[in-house]
């Protein structure tokens, strides 16, 4: 039987690992200068003054929304459409997510139900990149500008990723980027705050680190959160930014093999991406058409894994969590779109060494499979 396929796999180099090592030589372990770099390097790349290293991406974006003063009765206009941290980091301070269906032409938020959404309780929105695609992040900057409400953008999915001229994470007050093994670039275990705000870029730094007030040593002005990126992982991310380039120049090359590969399978739609050539891929998410149904995707995705492709459902919708339904009193049809595109679509192997053999493995399997639908 021909090898499997890895859903994912993170792009180490020689440099990369270089970098580790020699950060385990050295008498820093924490809050180092490897730390400082890895933060220079991606508000670069973000376009931004401040990066703010953390543990996680969750954690980034509990900490924007402490800084942002979110909390017990401030709507949040958020998407049922994500990975659940975007939602938790509001039910972590009391802040209430209100969701909003999706565009289904690019699995972001429908700018126009966003609008109807604000209420005198609106205080935020918080849109996510979903799979790297930046559709309407313009509109959602004018729509906070408009409304005088804060922007919170989830860019966890779309480092390096473009919308004209505009870098993801460059909009509104804050952004946070995530460096899971799936991302772009790895830290293991990370992520990012980036913000042109001194005073939330500061307040962050303090609450990451216990609430230390940043100039005095165990002087703790706030209450805060042991939320610290060690430099092992900084150091990581600190080379792998410097191959962000060559790395998403890779993840686009497969992303056009499978364009090719996929292209004319009639029953699929291929992922939604606004500007191709300037978006930073993330996953490799289809969709099966309409005229399938939720059970025939999951079985689908059986014969998948049997014939060796990795493979899983992007995204289950949030507010169809169990603990959030217990949480908010969400159900089941109150975002149609959603619950239609998140019952039929599935992320298929995707990472930046992908080779062609690999693609049209995936395409051999895929299209048996869907046969037997």
């Amino acid at each position: 039987m021909p090898e499997s396929v890895p859903l994912s796999s993170p792009d180490i180099a020689p440099a990369d690992i270089q970098a580790v090592m020699e950060t385990l030589q050295s008498p820093r372990l924490s809050i180092g200068p490897r730390t400082e770099a890895f933060e220079q390097a991606v508000a670069k790349i973000a376009g931004r003054r401040h990066g703010v290293a953390v543990n996680s991406g969750t954690s980034g974006l509990h900490l924007c929304v402490r800084a942002l003063d979110l909390g017990p009765g401030d709507q949040v206009i958020t998407t049922p459409f994500s990975f659940v941290a975007t939602t938790n980091c509001l039910l972590f301070e009391n802040a209430r997510p209100v969701f909003v269906d999706i565009d289904p032409d690019s699995y972001n938020m429908d700018p126009q139900a966003v609008e109807e959404a604000i209420t005198d309780q609106t205080k935020a929105i918080l849109p996510v990149e979903v799979f790297g695609n930046m559709a309407h992040f313009d509109r959602y900057e004018a729509l906070a500008k408009k409304h005088n409400l804060r922007l919170l953008e989830d860019c966890c999915e779309a480092l390096g990723g473009r919308l004209g001229d505009r870098p993801a994470g460059s909009f509104g007050d804050c952004g946070v980027f995530a460096f899971y093994p799936n991302k772009q670039i790895t830290t293991g275990e990370g992520g990012m705050v980036v913000t042109d705000d001194d005073k939330l870029a500061d307040l962050a730094r303090s609450m990451r680190n216990q609430g230390r007030d940043t100039s005095a040593w165990l002087s703790h002005a706030r209450l805060g959160y042991n939320y610290r990126m060690s430099e092992i992982s900084a150091a990581l991310g600190a080379a792998q930014a410097q191959r962000l380039d060559e790395i998403l120049a890779k993840r686009r090359n497969v992303a056009g093999m499978y364009r090719q590969a996929l292209g004319e399978v009639a029953e699929i739609h291929l992922p939604p991406m606004a500007q191709p050539q300037q978006a930073s891929w993330f996953v490799y998410v289809i969709r099966l058409a309409d005229r399938y149904g939720p059970g025939q995707r999951d079985r689908l995705m059986e014969l998948l894994r049997q014939g060796g492709i990795g493979c899983n459902p992007y995204f289950v919708p949030i507010h169809l969590q169990p603990y959030v339904r217990q949480m908010l009193g969400t159900r089941a049809g109150q975002f149609p779109i959603t619950e239609r595109i998140a019952e039929r679509t599935l992320a298929l192997p995707f990472f930046s060494n992908m080779s062609q053999e690999q693609v049209s493995r995936v395409k051999t399997v895929l299209c048996e499979a869907i046969k037997k639908l």
